[in-house]
């Protein structure tokens, strides 16, 4: 892969890993409501997930989508009802202190799993397969794509819970809080929107 090829794919990763979505909506309600160090298995999740996604599409799946389009659409719509879920659990959330509301951070594997009824997770690994890789070296650049992706997509993600554990002091008000998480739930709901068209 030419280096100006392998420069620009390492944008593409990193601006689409670092952009509002899904996960970057959860991750951020995840750093108020649980701090950075209990929301890390939620970020390496997001990480593991998503470049298994993306080497399943540069091995085969992305063919499958084009073939069978009710596959995408069925992703979509159960990524779309999944986030909704997702939502309504973030604006009911009424304390930072899971021993008062029950609540506990995403693990490392519902992340990781989430990231296959991703929406914005999908479009991510089929535009990145379809537009980076080589068709004279495809086996080594589905690698390389996949290795752009890794090396970048958990520094990324890890900013927007760092600020949101930033926030935790702020937020500690119940009311702070409250609206907050109402509004990140919102944004969550909203980030489906281009996805879902």
């Amino acid at each position: 892969m030419p280096l100006d090829t392998f420069l620009a794919l390492l944008l593409f990763a990193f601006t689409t890993s670092i952009t509002p979505g899904p996960n970057n909506m959860m991750l951020f309600a995840s750093g108020v409501n649980f701090g950075f160090r209990r929301t890390i298995p939620h970020m390496l999740g997001i990480g593991a997930g998503f470049l298994s996604l993306l080497l399943g599409v540069g091995l085969g799946l992305g063919a499958l989508l084009h073939t069978v389009p009710a596959v995408y659409t069925l992703l979509k719509f159960a990524g779309g009802a999944y986030l909704v879920w997702i939502a309504w659990k973030i604006a009911n959330s009424r304390s930072l202190s899971e021993k008062q509301s029950g609540a506990t951070p995403m693990s490392f594997f519902s992340a990781a799993a989430f990231q296959w009824i991703n929406p914005k997770a999908w479009v991510m690994a089929v535009t990145a397969m379809a537009t980076y890789t080589v068709p004279s070296l495809y086996f080594a650049s589905v690698l390389i794509v996949g290795a752009a992706f890794a090396a970048v997509n958990v520094p990324s993600v890890s900013t927007w819970a760092g600020f949101g554990s930033a926030l935790r002091d702020w937020l500690s008000d119940p009311v702070r809080l409250k609206w907050f998480n109402i509004t990140m739930a919102a944004l969550l709901v909203l980030s489906l929107w281009p996805m879902l068209k």
